[in-house]
């Protein structure tokens, strides 16, 4: 028998989904704002105009963008800067974190406080790049992918996850004569998805909006990431402060400034929120479905 609805339930229900439903207005509404204000004419953005509809259309922004043809070369660095970091980074954070899961692994505590030191601590930007240079790994795509490879924080949130798994899963492997890697490659990982998949969003986040190590380490252009050559081209279109050129001519350029601001935002995130639905079912996904009988 169905419990009935009382009146204050149904209150609570009403209040629930107004807050829910605005915060989720305060959350899309700067994005949605982003993309109609790329199309829209500048002087209606200054002038508040531009609110729910753009307003006279253009896409003068994304022509000059495009018309680059380093955009496209910087979106394929940028992927494959992000494939490579994003196995990179969940294959060390797992090698690191799982041991420290461990309850029989001798010196754990160790380890894991010299990890968290990282946290507040770091070399600074002139040892990180005498490190590098020492290393032979200037101007090359590993001065990018492996400085942010290891992060303190993700090992964490791994080694509590690992922390979560059952021991009978250890215990019945090791009683059919499985060793720790082939526990580790045949058990623990088809039941982390979610896990690796936070490792995998986290890592390719990072490097796809990162462009600080590249503008340090890179000199190449041809090896620079689309964060980078996107601040390429939104400084080459700045206006400069020249008196000898035309009023005109300036305004002019500030209205493409303007448009190419926006415009880079969206070439931007546009494949984080293509790649974010087919990660985001991990997350909700059980971790032990299937994993234990009985």
């Amino acid at each position: 028998m169905r419990n009935r609805r009382t009146g204050s339930d149904l209150a609570f229900d009403l209040v629930s989904y107004a807050t829910l439903g605005l915060f989720t207005l305060l959350i899309l509404y700067p994005l949605y704002f982003i993309v109609i204000a790329s199309v829209s004419d500048p002087n209606g953005i200054f002038n508040g105009e531009v609110w729910l509809w753009p307003k006279d259309l253009t896409f003068d922004g994304y022509r000059r963008i495009f018309s680059e043809p380093t955009i496209w070369t910087g979106y394929r660095n940028s992927v494959f800067y992000a494939i490579v970091s994003a196995f990179v980074s969940a294959a060390l954070v797992i090698m690191a974190a799982y041991p420290l899961s461990r309850k029989d692994f001798f010196g754990r505590n160790a380890f894991m406080t010299f990890f968290v030191l990282t946290l507040f601590f770091n070399g600074g930007i002139i040892p990180s790049y005498l490190l590098m240079k020492q290393l032979h790994l200037i101007d090359t795509m590993w001065a990018v992918v492996l400085p942010g490879a290891v992060d303190a924080f993700l090992i964490i949130i791994a080694k509590t996850f690992f922390q979560e798994l059952p021991d009978e899963l250890r215990e019945a492997a090791a009683i059919d004569g499985c060793r720790n890697i082939r526990y580790l490659w045949s058990i623990v990982l088809p039941v982390s998805k979610p896990i690796l998949a936070v490792l995998v969003l986290f890592a390719v986040v990072r490097q796809w909006n990162g462009f600080f190590d590249a503008l340090i380490y890179l000199s190449d252009a041809h090896k620079f990431p689309l964060q980078l050559v996107l601040r390429n081209i939104l400084i080459q279109n700045q206006p400069s402060g020249n008196l000898v050129n035309d009023i005109d001519t300036l305004l002019a350029k500030q209205r493409v400034t303007e448009l190419i601001k926006f415009g880079v935002i969206i070439v931007a995130a546009l494949p984080l929120l293509v790649l974010y639905p087919f990660l985001q079912r991990y997350f909700v996904k059980g971790v032990m479905i299937g994993s234990i009988k009985g």
